[in-house]
């Protein structure tokens, strides 16, 4: 096989983003499969956890349940969907989609979703971040769930709102990338 062949078969060249028609195919198929997993996996929570949040609003609440709901949904929707989500982790994967695009690997196309959260193929400091943080959200998840209604619900209230504002920010900082804008964060890899 000759040189020039040998780099038509490789998914990514050393030297830059990818030159042949196939390769460039495989990135942008692994760039939407990863933003579109992502997003599905954060809507499917979204969907389980809004229909607990439902069932919490058609109960008979006190005052107090109310007021709770109010708080749940400012600092969840603060500090999950502003501070962690639109500040970090939606241009972060949205980063690391259009760098699978222009870069694309065999295992990290197939593994687009997981590539984008930063699970794999990332710095060190990346990965122990991104690792550390899908440990505490299956701890935090626990944790809730064994909580009583109608408090389990108004938890769940303001994670919908984190959520949904989650993937909002994901497809508008995807949408950004698309057209050329630096994204605020960098894709992490190595």
């Amino acid at each position: 096989m000759s040189a020039e062949n040998a780099r038509c078969v490789r998914l990514s060249a050393a030297d830059g983003p990818v030159s042949s028609v196939g390769a460039r195919l495989v990135g942008q198929l692994g760039m939407i499969w990863g933003v579109a997993g992502v997003s599905l996996l954060l809507l499917s929570a979204v969907f389980r956890l809004g229909a607990v949040a439902l069932e919490t609003l058609r109960m008979d609440l006190d005052w107090w349940h109310w007021i709770a709901c109010g708080i749940s949904l400012v600092f969840l929707g603060i500090t999950e969907g502003y501070m962690a989500f639109q500040r970090g982790y939606s241009p972060r994967v949205a980063a690391r989609a259009l760098h699978l695009k222009d870069n694309p690997q065999l295992w990290n196309v197939a593994l687009a979703p997981v590539f984008c959260m930063g699970l794999i193929h990332a710095t060190r400091r990346r990965l122990i971040s991104s690792w550390t943080l899908a440990v505490a959200v299956i701890l935090i998840i626990i944790a809730v769930r064994a909580l009583p209604p109608p408090w389990r619900g108004i938890v769940d209230l303001g994670v919908v709102v984190a959520l949904a504002w989650g993937v909002a920010a994901l497809w508008y900082f995807f949408a950004l990338g698309l057209r050329g804008t630096e994204l605020p964060v960098p894709a992490d890899t190595p």
